[in-house]
């Protein structure tokens, strides 16, 4: 598995798998008019989670899981501008070899000597990404 996709399932993790267990075992049984019952379970699914990891129309709240995870840590990190406390955050190993093999595979061009650039390229390319594969990543963890 990819690093970003590691880091992407850790975040999206519970969400993911409480939305689609309940459609992969019920899809195959029921016939049409019973799938708005197995729509509504999986709809109900995420509640039991705390409603800040949630967002509107199916979307993970990006900000409001990571900022679960970090009070629940205890540790201060700054993972809303710092990829290597967003690394910490979601238990991945922040190396420099481990970021430089995230920006390649994430398609950084620059020069990965120059760590303060790549870093910063890479956090808002991950929140980009993150956006991109269904999160809500407010404006301001855009960059």
């Amino acid at each position: 598995m990819s690093i970003f996709e590691t880091l992407k399932n850790a975040i999206f993790g519970s969400h993911a798998q409480a939305a689609a267990a309940p459609a992969s075992n019920t899809a195959s049984p029921s016939a049409p008019p019973p799938s708005p019952a197995p729509a509504t379970q999986a709809a109900a699914a995420p509640s039991s989670s705390p409603a800040a990891s949630r967002a509107p129309s199916g979307q993970v709240d990006i900000a409001a899981v990571l900022s679960q995870k970090a009070a629940a840590r205890g540790e201060k990190l700054n993972w809303q501008t710092s990829i290597v406390d967003l690394m910490k955050l979601v238990d991945l190993e922040p190396s420099l070899d481990n970021r430089r093999a995230l920006a390649k595979e994430l398609g950084y061009t620059g020069n990965t000597q120059d760590t303060a650039s790549m870093n910063i390229w890479l956090h808002k390319e991950v929140m980009e990404r993150l956006a991109a594969s269904g999160g809500k990543v407010p404006d301001s963890l855009r960059h």
